[in-house]
């Protein structure tokens, strides 16, 4: 017997004429190494989907896309802003005392800002755009294969309907000989 027969009771056995029955019915061929078979392609499918995803955004992207996806990244982490807290910190130390270039109220350091700020936004922007077009082309593929798993499950329905018809029919013919 197959693993999927000794799972169950004895009293759960299918018995050997719809095993019969089944292996001779091509659509109905289908046993549980089968099906764990089938759901590892489609995890394969899924992960070989998302790499070449991947690989087409990499191969559209050129290289101010690339440098503007890092300097977004950096622009949002703890490390800028604890680098740039020091940094602001630094400035106004250092032009409190008596080797001041920018004395208060900082208008030099006010210009900087303004320029980071002026450059640093529309990147992150852009870096948002492209990352909003990648999640707009996962969706995207996401519905297509949960779109085809659930024609397969419907696929699975109608044999298993058939299945328990033919079951029940093999039952009504055993127990009215």
């Amino acid at each position: 017997m197959s693993t999927f027969d000794e799972q169950k009771s004895p009293n759960e056995r299918i018995p050997d004429k719809l095993i019969q029955e089944l292996e001779r019915d091509t659509h109905a061929k289908l046993n549980i190494e089968q099906l764990t078979r089938i759901t590892a392609m489609v995890r394969e499918y899924q992960g070989n989907i998302k790499s070449h995803l991947t690989q087409q955004q990499a191969k559209k992207s050129s290289w101010a896309d690339r440098i503007a996806d890092r300097i977004a990244v950096f622009g949002g982490s703890w490390t800028f802003i604890v680098l740039f807290a020091l940094f602001l910190v630094s400035w106004m130390l250092l032009n409190l005392t008596r080797f001041a270039y920018d004395k208060p109220p900082f208008i030099l350091l006010n210009l900087i800002l303004s320029c980071i700020s002026a450059f640093q936004a529309p990147v992150i922007l852009m870096s948002q755009n492209r990352q909003a077009n990648r999640d707009k082309q996962e969706a995207i593929l996401d519905f297509a294969i949960n779109y085809r798993a659930e024609q397969e499950n419907m696929e699975m329905k109608e044999l298993l309907e058939r299945m328990d018809q033919r079951l029940e029919r093999m039952e009504r013919e055993i127990f009215h000989r």
